[in-house]
């Protein structure tokens, strides 16, 4: 298996909610066994349990909520998280902002569970006090990129390269991936290129007429 990471994000769309989940989620499979590469998906809370039972690919929870177990009513558990299947989670997405403390607490959380954790940031200031808390991977996405179909290792490479010293200035054991518009082959090669070692993304994939095909594209230059 490759060391380049994939993790497509289905959010709420409605062609990666339910079962569509699952076919998506199986597209990822056929294309990960086929090329090597590693890809993992990110499904609504509600189908983690779905995808996880019913495809072999790492699944991740879409955020998780830093509390024990007892009375925290409409939270979300970290213990009911790992129990659905998921072996790690985003923190942080732009659509799901964070406080630094509540980051903190979050990657406290997850990885007391042995869950992998994906920290979005938007510019090297955030991707640097990202890595300074030891989550295993930062994820940089400028949100104004995000769903734009241009690529951030086109439309801000500097973001990229600037994020990935900054980590590894401060904690060389964390990883960084790339985020916000990308799409195509020549997106993903491009953000190797810059120094990530993957990348993070949705729409793209998840909303394509055929979302095996866009993958396929997808990792046809790595």
């Amino acid at each position: 298996m490759s060391s380049t990471l994939i993790v497509l994000n289905l959010k709420t769309y409605l062609e990666g909610t339910g079962e569509g989940a699952v076919k998506v989620a199986q597209a990822c499979k056929e294309v990960a066994d086929d090329s090597g590469i590693e890809i993992g998906v990110a499904p609504q809370f509600c189908d983690i349990y779905r995808v996880a039972s019913q495809v072999d690919l790492p699944v991740y929870s879409q955020s998780l909520d830093p509390v024990g177990a007892g009375s925290f009513t409409g939270h979300a558990f970290v213990q009911s998280i790992k129990d659905a299947g998921a072996v790690g989670t985003l923190i942080n997405h732009s659509e799901c902002r964070l406080t630094l403390a509540n980051i903190d607490a979050s990657i406290t959380t997850a990885r007391n569970a042995a869950l992998k954790t994906i920290v979005c940031t938007n510019n090297v200031a955030t991707s640097a006090a990202a890595a300074a808390l030891g989550p295993d991977y930062v994820a940089v996405e400028p949100p104004e990129l995000i769903g734009s179909g241009i690529p951030v290792s086109k439309a801000d490479p500097e973001v990229v390269t600037g994020s990935v010293e900054a980590v590894k200035r401060i904690n060389p054991a964390v990883q960084v991936l790339c985020g916000a518009g990308i799409s195509k082959g020549e997106d993903l090669a491009a953000a190797l290129e810059l120094g990530s070692v993957g990348v993070l993304l949705a729409s793209g994939i998840v909303k394509a007429a055929d979302p095996k095909a866009a993958l396929e594209d997808l990792v046809s230059k790595v």
